[in-house]
């Protein structure tokens, strides 16, 4: 153990993508929780397998879409009731004129909403990540896959070296924070 380092993530490398699912099942089996995959194209299942069901991204941006749909919609209706323009006889607000502007403030707030939704909660921008430190690290986005146990307050670290032993991995290795706490 690197001394007067924080324990970031045990990390299993394998080389193929049977083998890191596979893996993830039996860890997920044996009741760890924290388990992220690293893996050079999408494995279909391994997010199920993981336990991953985060829809926030989904959500924020649907309620970005109905905030500019609303705030564009309003925001049409307050400009010709501030300055009227009698048009041959035609409502102040017709709702069917509005429609292109405020789909366009839909989409333009469903974008912000998504965007800023992913980069908080993938902790972007982040200069440096502790998986970085890993020198075969890259190979994640080659040929290579990645199985890692996140470190936490309840983490076991022997135990969770134990359980990614036994799935036989390339290489097993600790990766530590930079800097510590």
């Amino acid at each position: 153990m690197a001394k007067g380092k924080r324990l970031y993530a045990v990390l299993a490398e394998f080389s193929r993508a049977e083998a890191l699912l596979d893996g993830a099942r039996q860890l997920r089996a044996a009741g760890f929780d924290n388990v992220e995959a690293f893996t050079p194209f999408p494995i279909e299942g391994l997010a199920e397998t993981l336990g991953f069901h985060d829809q926030g991204v989904p959500r924020a941006t649907l309620a970005g879409g109905i905030f500019g749909f609303v705030a564009g919609f309003f925001l049409q209706v307050g400009v010709n009731l501030d300055f009227p323009l009698d048009i041959g006889g035609r409502p102040l607000v017709p709702p069917q004129a509005f429609m292109l502007i405020s789909f366009e403030t839909m989409v333009l707030c469903a974008v912000i909403a998504a965007v800023a939704s992913m980069l908080r909660r993938n902790g972007l921008p982040r200069l440096h990540h502790p998986l970085f430190d890993n020198p075969r690290f890259h190979l994640a986005s080659d040929d290579r896959f990645f199985l890692a146990i996140m470190a936490g307050p309840g983490t076991d670290r022997e135990r969770a070296r134990a359980a990614l032993e036994q799935l036989s991995p390339a290489t097993l290795t600790e990766v530590f924070e930079r800097h510590g706490p």
